[in-house]
């Protein structure tokens, strides 16, 4: 799945997301990431010790992911804005990082589906 022209420059502005993973023992873990996205509209989770982090662990048992991108566009009015991206991620190890001084793994998220609020207003 390819995110929409007004999808990618919106995520290309935000600097963190939140990361949902589901842990071995039914345990949900929520967690503000950095991210970037590659040229198949994957989005890249990289981390300064990744393999040893509980989202990569989860991630590894059980591939379901949800990743939140949101933001206020303005206060007053209110305007939230925001891009949900539920897919699957693979915990990959030996890759060369997103950034430099990352460490060698990462969670490459691939969109199955794609919600979206506000980008247009």
């Amino acid at each position: 799945m390819k995110f929409t022209d007004t999808q990618l420059r919106y995520l290309r502005t935000q600097p963190l997301g939140r990361l949902a993973t589901l842990a071995p023992d039914g345990g949900l873990q929520n967690n503000p990431v950095g991210f970037n996205i590659d040229d198949e509209h994957r989005i890249l989770i990289g981390g300064y010790e990744m393999g040893r982090s509980r989202k990569f662990k989860n991630a590894q048992k059980h591939d379901q992911v949800a990743f939140v991108v949101d933001d206020l566009k303005s206060t007053n009015p209110w305007q939230p804005r925001m891009v949900e991206i539920r897919g699957t991620a693979e915990a990959l190890t030996d890759i060369d990082p997103p950034m430099e001084g990352l460490s060698r793994e990462i969670l490459r998220i691939t969109p199955a589906r794609v919600i979206e609020y506000g980008l247009d207003a």
